[in-house]
């Protein structure tokens, strides 16, 4: 993908150049961050946030196909790409008014239902606002049209990660050959392995009655792939999660992932002076990777001595134990409320772009499909899978390594080993590896706790998929329901694109202060498939499952 010429398309009629190695979104991002669509509910405008394609903050229209994730599609010469979610434009949208009109809140759920003459013509509005685009067109549905492909494998790795990589080498050197599924574009190649990019796994169910696994996978843009395994090591690591406060939507707030995939093939970036928020190593890589186009780091909690020092070197401020209230600006963040933390000042900072490398987080949705048990780590503030010493899980055959099993990074290629020793008929190993602690008080619950008792500025939007207000949160709770579960089917939160993967966590801490209950009693969502949007030629193509002979 870094080689070649760079190519040439149009984003709503307007002419676009992609440098080599440059997803859409990157190319979008040559002038800062581009508003690609509109939220479903509110029509608030939308900018790329996760850069790993979890989120719905850059699905455009590709050619007439339409939720195609600019920030995982490589332009080709010729592409014509659109806004969808919005009318005329992403940058100037009509329906933007309503996110005026209805300053409270629109509850398409139990509003507007009197008189009931005009409920019909309601639901044709909601229709027509809501949404994720309209059918791809005749050609681009053509273009879809691929073979389904099936596979039986004795090993099945799911990710190239450092502990994915590690796990497959292992295998190699142990005389297997194992099928590696990674999501990434672009990685380097993997001797002894047939490895497969740009594929996801989007569906794990727990092993059939032969004690064999058979996953779904999605290979870009539209190619099945059922597979067989043995046995299945999961390595699909971690990812940066979003936090709560006032206009937390607003085009410039990104994860650090999404700043990394939206800088350029010539490493520029669409920000000249972003506020890291966090406290720990992943913002210590912000600092190091994006220091001249850092103006502040503001952390929840105290500052290491290292993120001292690596902002100091770059003349970078530091806020320690500061409370995010808001962001201000419409079209793009231009500034930062603050609030020291135990009852000091309240302050602003300007900034262009908010970079959130605060919190790392399992993406363990396949892990909770297999039927893995799984429990609460109070260090991480999320589920993680209950593995042994060599990372194998409750369910025979299943293996997690890496940051997905809360291993730490510096045993995170320890894990992959180990667990594909135990594959590869190995003894059982002595000590357990260096893992996220147990017990404790998440550190993100003190901080809720006291931003709940903060001035409220803005809109909290609980879920960005679905348009969620943590207002609407408030009132299921004041109402009395109780656990996510059931927050999540009154509120809608959780139900979007993205599968709750940066809503929920923070919806658990937030409700377990609520109902003064920890958060692992608060529950957690069923994880149904696919755990990625996936496209329905692909699963179309796929063959049927074979049919057990019927009894005489």
């Amino acid at each position: 993908m870094t080689d070649g010429p760079a190519r040439r398309f149009t984003y709503d009629g307007w002419p676009g150049v992609a440098r080599p190695g440059e997803t859409l979104a990157a190319a979008l991002a040559h002038d800062g961050f581009p508003i690609l669509e509109r939220s479903v509910r509110y029509h608030r405008p939308r900018a790329p946030f996760c850069g790993v394609g979890q989120c719905t903050g850059c699905l455009v229209r590709v050619n007439g196909r339409p939720n195609v994730r600019a920030c995982r599609y490589v332009p080709r010469d010729g592409d014509a790409a659109s806004t969808e979610i919005a009318w005329p434009s992403g940058r100037f949208d009509l329906l933007g008014v309503l996110d005026l009109v209805f300053p409270n809140g629109l509850d398409t759920l139990h509003g507007f239902r009197r008189p009931a003459w005009a409920t019909r013509t309601y639901q044709r509005v909601v229709r027509r606002l809501a949404g994720y685009g309209t059918a791809p067109d005749d050609a681009a549905a053509a273009a879809l049209a691929a073979p389904g492909e099936t596979r039986s494998v004795e090993v099945a790795v799911i990710g190239a990660g450092t502990s994915g990589r590690a796990a497959a080498a292992r295998l190699v050197a142990a005389g297997l050959r194992p099928l590696v599924l990674d999501r990434a574009l672009e990685a380097p190649a993997l001797p002894g392995t047939d490895r497969l990019g740009a594929t996801t796994v989007a569906f794990l169910p727990p092993p059939e009655a032969d004690g064999r696994f058979a996953l779904v996978a999605v290979a870009e843009p539209a190619r099945g792939l059922l597979v067989s395994a043995r046995a299945v090591v999961v390595a699909t690591g971690a990812y940066d999660a979003g936090l709560l406060f006032g206009s937390n939507d607003r085009p410039g707030i990104v994860t650090c992932d999404g700043a990394r995939a939206l800088t350029g093939a010539d490493g520029r970036v669409p920000f000249e002076r972003a506020i890291v928020v966090g406290g720990g190593a992943r913002a210590q890589e912000a600092v190091e990777r994006w220091g001249s186009a850092v103006a502040a780091v503001v952390a929840p909690g105290e500052i290491p001595p290292e993120l001292v020092r690596a902002a100091s070197d770059r003349g970078i401020r530091l806020y320690p134990r500061s409370l995010v209230l808001a962001a201000n600006g419409r079209r793009r963040v231009h500034s930062l409320e603050l609030k020291v933390r135990g009852g000091g000042a309240r302050f602003t900072l300007a900034c262009d772009a908010v970079v959130l490398a605060h919190r790392r987080l399992p993406n363990a949705p396949l892990l909770f499909q297999a039927g893995a048990r799984m429990h609460w780590r109070a260090g991480g503030g999320a589920y993680f899978p209950e593995t042994d010493a060599d990372q194998a899980t409750s369910v025979p055959g299943l293996y997690a390594v890496g940051p997905v099993a809360g291993v730490e990074p510096a045993s995170s290629a320890a894990s992959g080993e180990r667990a594909a020793d135990r594959i590869a008929g190995g003894g059982p190993s002595a000590e357990p590896l260096a893992r996220v602690a147990a017990t404790g008080v998440p550190e993100l619950e003190g901080y809720y706790r006291e931003l709940l008792r903060a001035p409220r500025l803005g809109r909290w939007i609980a879920c960005a998929c679905e348009d969620v207000h943590f207002r609407e949160v408030e009132e299921a709770h004041a109402r009395g329901f109780r656990g996510i579960e059931v927050v999540k089917r009154y509120t809608s939160l959780g139900t979007g694109l993205c599968q709750g993967r940066y809503c929920v966590p923070d919806a658990l801490l937030l409700l377990s202060l609520l109902e003064g209950r920890p958060a692992p009693e608060v529950g957690y969502l069923t994880q149904r498939p696919p755990t990625f949007p996936a496209p329905i030629a692909a699963l179309a193509a796929l063959p049927p499952p074979a049919r057990p002979p019927e009894a005489a």
